[in-house]
């Protein structure tokens, strides 16, 4: 009996360790199931987006789309700037199998003529990404691609061309390597040329290979195009003569400008040196400056026709008026010189022979504040305000500045600085009889903003009065074109250097418009330290002949001149 109690009381021990492994087995399944409730919950509600975003991270992709930049038109609709689709090819060496392709990798390479540290990168695995060889044409990209090397991808993007080439370079301007705009108009209208990329979403496997089917994301938005002030035409023009000017006088720079005389619309700049925009290795920064509206200079005696309009204006001096000149002028410790004793000056003939003397009392007849308020409202001291990237300003020594041989050396173009833009604005004063205007490098219909600083009658006083400078015996004579009145003014500037005026160096200026009678086009030339021969008159005139007949011609404008008959 003891026996059987001892075999009952050991069943029933067993039973209940059973009992219990069997519970505790039970909550652990439990407590397991719960806990996979639980992470059920926190992926599907809690880090559901979290997930999503990590999962479209690894398989689905969005890639930028570029888009076409905006194409750049003279004001005859004819092309200037475009951008054309090219191909870029670039691998991820990482995964590029270099010795199991070496034979179609050898092939790629003497396609793209590789250089050696290209070729490197090619077997580094340390590298990620890299670009095999840029903006190539999409026939030679085909031939890579008919290799089908794996691990080898093909990006379209877009390449900036010029057709007008040198012409233009320092107008334009130029884009980088991604047709983002660098200098010059590209730059400044960067917004409005570059558009909005897209993108699309690629779809990948495991493996990363693109499926077939995408979804397109942001739509691309194409630039917009600009429409130029500029003739390609006068353009050409105005870019071919001042380069042989340029080169003949073996000058340091030059630059030349042309504007609509009833519009104040740019209708050429042109600027030299000049450099292809096409192909610009090797070239400096400084080979990019637009001088035509970024260099300044003294413009010496073509502000003169500006004093004698001012003068006549406000009735400081009578239009009949003689100026004695003796070839020596006293003011104060100084002294205005001419190049000889020129006698006794009508206003005409201080212009034809262009008199330091003779302006310089011109300008002593007049306020200080009167001259200084001319000189602003003509634009001087103040940016043309085109939109142009390091538009100068120029400058113009400060009214308490003033005093009476500052005033003198200002009648003849010394104490302000401008740039060939603002010299050429200023005589649409003169041109569109007093009607000064704004300037602009887009296309235009009208000027919307013109400013009357002279009176209609003073205007064409003075005008006439300038066509005797371009007469036998006046110092722009070179500057006639057969056929037309010309109105126009020379000046020769001494550099400044420190200390004073260099001797050795000079700028050759000439300013004028044509023809006289009811101007259609007003020309500035400015060339930059010519050697052997550098008077304005010399130099800067008959290019400007040259350029105005050139534009008369093409704009069939009607000679309002009688030629002298030949027997």
């Amino acid at each position: 009996m003891r026996d059987f109690f001892k075999k009952t009381t050991r069943q029933s021990k067993k039973t209940e360790t059973f009992v219990i492994r069997r519970r505790i087995l039970l909550s652990i399944i439990l407590f397991g199931m719960v806990l996979l409730v639980l992470r059920g919950i926190n992926l599907q509600v809690v880090k559901k987006e979290f997930l999503q975003a990590q999962g479209a991270k690894r398989y689905l992709k969005e890639i930028p789309v570029s888009t076409y930049r905006g194409k750049i038109f003279d004001r005859n609709g004819q092309l200037m700037a475009i951008s054309s689709p090219v191909q870029s090819i670039w691998t991820t060496p990482q995964t590029l199998k270099y010795e199991t392709q070496l034979v179609k990798i050898e092939k790629m390479i003497e396609i793209l003529a590789l250089p050696d540290a290209k070729i490197e990168q090619l077997q580094n695995k340390n590298v990620k990404f890299t670009y095999l060889k840029r903006h190539i044409s999409p026939e030679l990209a085909a031939k890579v691609r008919r290799l089908k090397i794996k691990g080898v991808g093909f990006k379209r993007e877009f390449k900036r061309f010029y057709p007008a080439g040198v012409m233009s370079s320092h107008l334009l301007g130029f884009t980088n390597i991604k047709d983002e705009g660098q200098e010059g108009l590209e730059r400044a209208f960067e917004e409005q040329l570059k558009g909005r990329a897209g993108t699309k979403r690629i779809l990948r496997d495991g493996r990363r290979r693109v499926l077939e089917n995408f979804e397109e994301g942001e739509v691309l938005i194409p630039g917009e195009d600009l429409i130029l002030s500029i003739d390609r035409r006068l353009q050409h023009l105005a870019f071919r003569e001042l380069q042989n000017t340029y080169i003949e006088s073996r000058a340091k720079s030059a630059s030349l400008v042309i504007l609509d005389a009833k519009t104040g619309d740019i209708l050429a700049a042109v600027t030299q040196p000049a450099f292809n925009p096409n192909n610009r290795k090797n070239l400096k920064g400084s080979a990019y400056r637009n001088r035509v509206l970024t260099d300044v200079f003294e413009p010496a005696s073509t502000v003169k026709p500006l004093v004698v309009a001012a003068a006549l204006e406000k009735g400081y001096i009578a239009e009949n008026a003689l100026i004695a000149t003796n070839g020596v002028y006293k003011i104060g410790k100084h002294t205005v010189r001419d190049g000889g004793n020129l006698g006794r000056l009508s206003l005409t003939n201080v212009l034809k022979k262009s008199s330091n003397i003779a302006v310089s009392k011109i300008s002593l007849m007049m306020p200080s504040e009167y001259l200084w308020s001319t000189y602003k409202s003509l634009g001087f001291s103040q940016s043309a305000k085109v939109g142009f990237p390091g538009e100068a300003h120029g400058s113009l020594i400060p009214l308490m500045k003033w005093d009476k041989f500052t005033r003198a050396t200002l009648s003849f173009g010394y104490g302000v600085s401008t740039s060939t833009l603002q010299l050429a604005k200023a005589y649409t004063a003169l041109a569109d009889d007093g009607i000064l205007h704004s300037v602009s490098l887009l296309k235009r219909q009208r000027d919307d903003n013109p400013q009357r600083i002279f009176s209609v009658d003073v205007a064409r006083k003075v005008r006439a009065m300038m066509e005797h400078v371009i007469e036998p015996g006046g110092t722009g004579y070179r500057a006639n074109v057969p056929g037309y009145r010309v109105a126009g003014k020379t000046g020769t500037a001494k550099k400044a250097i420190k200390g004073g005026y260099s001797s050795d160096n000079h700028f050759s200026l000439f300013a004028g418009m044509a023809p006289a009678s009811q101007p259609r086009f007003v020309i500035a030339v400015m060339v930059d330290d010519p050697q052997g021969k550098y008077y304005g008159g010399l130099v800067a005139a008959p290019l400007f002949s040259r350029v105005m007949a050139g534009a008369l011609r093409i704009y069939g404008v009607e000679p309002d001149k009688e030629l002298a008959s030949v027997e």
